[in-house]
């Protein structure tokens, strides 16, 4: 595995059975972990039907993990109602300092991204102008081109503390 993309599946705190069809992995509000019903290794080699489809052009290779959360999302004005959430937020960060360390991943933008940084940086899939994730309710501060950044320290974060 090459990277890990990281999502919000624009629903409710709950994964459906058509979002575990295109996750590896979905964080709930309580911040519990739920297995799509693809691993991450059949993504290898992406065949019809046989891997998870989170990112349009981009699937070879990924992780896709995605916060179940932001039913609704207009802007940070009106996050709908279901915002991400702290404890949802923080689990989905833990769990991905464990997949840096499992896949041996560096921590990078080129390893580490939301579904929004691969689509600008590849602006000829249909990944191009995806708003996931551009917003964390928890963190309101944190401005649209620095998501991406602020999740990749929460990380980093993680794994300083040995996870």
């Amino acid at each position: 595995m090459k990277r890990i993309i990281i999502h919000w599946t624009a629903g409710g705190y709950y994964p459906t059975d058509y979002e575990k069809e295109h996750y590896h992995f979905l964080i709930d509000k309580d911040g519990a972990l739920h297995c799509g019903k693809f691993k991450p290794e059949d993504n290898e080699i992406c065949r019809p039907y046989k891997y998870a489809a989170h990112t349009g052009g981009g699937n070879t290779g990924s992780i896709g993990v995605s916060l179940c959360a932001m039913a609704g999302f207009i802007n940070k004005l009106s996050a709908g109602k279901y915002p991400i959430l702290k404890k949802q937020f923080e689990s989905a960060m833990e769990f991905c300092a464990k997949l840096v360390k499992k896949y041996n991943l560096d921590i990078t933008p080129q390893t580490v991204m939301t579904h929004y940084e691969f689509g600008l940086k590849n602006p000829k899939t249909s990944s191009a102008g995806k708003i996931d994730i551009i917003y964390l309710p928890p963190y309101p501060w944190v401005a649209k081109d620095e998501v991406g950044s602020f999740i990749r320290s929460k990380i980093k974060w993680y794994r300083s503390k040995g996870v």
